[in-house]
């Protein structure tokens, strides 16, 4: 999960050049001077503490991370970065006060929205990845690229910063970014979604939650756009925001969108601790009334498996998509 994205005309189509040395602080940051809304310091053990918290997503509870060192911190005019090394999650970056992704455990949610919809794809050449600026999309991409499946990745991706100093703090996701099969575009993914001729077998929404400029990402009017840029029978995978032990009627109310739009609608969940509630939902769709989405067309060997893969493998595929009880029947219930 990355910043809100971006796009391309015929006339702003550049490729991304990555020069991490531009933006490395020259001195240290000082923790105890450094002031953020997400940070707070805790006398008794002379500790600081990051805390995601949202009155509007997950009302009356918190994550936290304890804080050995900040890293980078700026605000771009799309939104404030934080980075900072945690004691036991590794490398965190924050973009607006959510967490989208650490070391410890990107590797669930990365795999799982790319792995899922191109396994489930009979013939997956073409690829668009909407925001995902950390560039963990693209890493998991360029497996069905050595593959020989996946033929082009096109990234629209609305920050350049995020990726930037993705490359530098979070170097095993973002190794990629510069993949000769790999087109980075700097643009807005909206506008470019609303330009593009071009049509993708899979395009993968890897945007922020829906606050500010993510919010039109959650909208019928961006699933309308997704579908026109899908090639016949092509799917789309984006995450859902909320998960079922949060904000259960919203969750139900983004399906109910999807589903004006597709013929074909699923959710599935993933499971990682730096998430809110251990989860977060993805929101799989086509217009192919008869695939299922829960079983892989393509299923690799075991060795193969663990080979390439850390949280995915195809029982991992077909077992997201697997609610408990209360959950399916909320979201299962025209009624409510």
């Amino acid at each position: 999960m990355s910043s809100t994205s971006t796009s391309i005309t015929s006339s702003t189509s550049t490729k991304f050049q990555s020069d991490s040395t531009s933006i490395k602080p020259k001195e240290p940051i000082n923790l105890s001077a450094f002031k953020h809304e997400t940070i707070v310091y805790h006398k008794q053990d002379n500790s600081y503490w990051f805390y995601e918290k949202s009155k509007d997503s997950f009302p009356g509870q918190a994550f936290g991370l304890e804080i050995l060192e900040i890293l980078y911190h700026t605000k771009t005019k799309f939104q404030d970065i934080l980075i900072f090394k945690s004691k036991n999650f590794g490398n965190v970056l924050i973009l607006n006060g959510i967490i989208q992704c650490t070391e410890k455990d990107e590797f669930a949610y990365q795999e799982l929205i790319t792995h899922v919809p191109i396994m489930s794809h009979p013939n997956p050449k073409k690829v668009l990845v909407i925001g995902g600026g950390d560039c963990g999309v693209i890493r998991e991409l360029i497996k069905h690229v050595e593959d020989k499946t996946v033929e082009s990745i096109t990234m629209v991706e609305i920050d350049d910063m995020v990726i930037k100093l993705s490359t530098q703090y979070l170097p095993e996701m973002a190794k990629y970014h510069n993949h000769p099969n790999v087109k980075l575009i700097i643009e807005d993914g909206f506008k470019f979604l609303k330009e593009t001729q071009s049509k993708f077998d899979i395009i993968i929404t890897d945007s922020s939650d829906p606050e500010g400029p993510a919010e039109e990402f959650f909208q019928i009017n961006y699933f309308k756009l997704l579908n026109n840029a899908l090639s016949k029978n092509g799917i789309v995978i984006m995450q859902s925001s909320e998960n079922i032990w949060l904000n259960l009627k919203y969750l139900k109310n983004l399906i109910k969108k999807s589903n004006l739009i597709f013929k074909n609608v699923n959710y599935l969940q993933c499971y990682m601790p730096s998430y809110t509630s251990g989860q977060l939902g993805l929101i799989i769709a086509t217009m192919d009334e008869n695939l299922n989405l829960s079983t892989p067309l393509r299923i690799f060997s075991k060795e193969k498996e663990s080979k390439i893969f850390k949280y995915y493998n195809h029982l991992i595929h077909q077992s997201s998509f697997i609610l408990p009880t209360w959950a399916k029947d909320y979201l299962e219930n025209n009624n409510d």
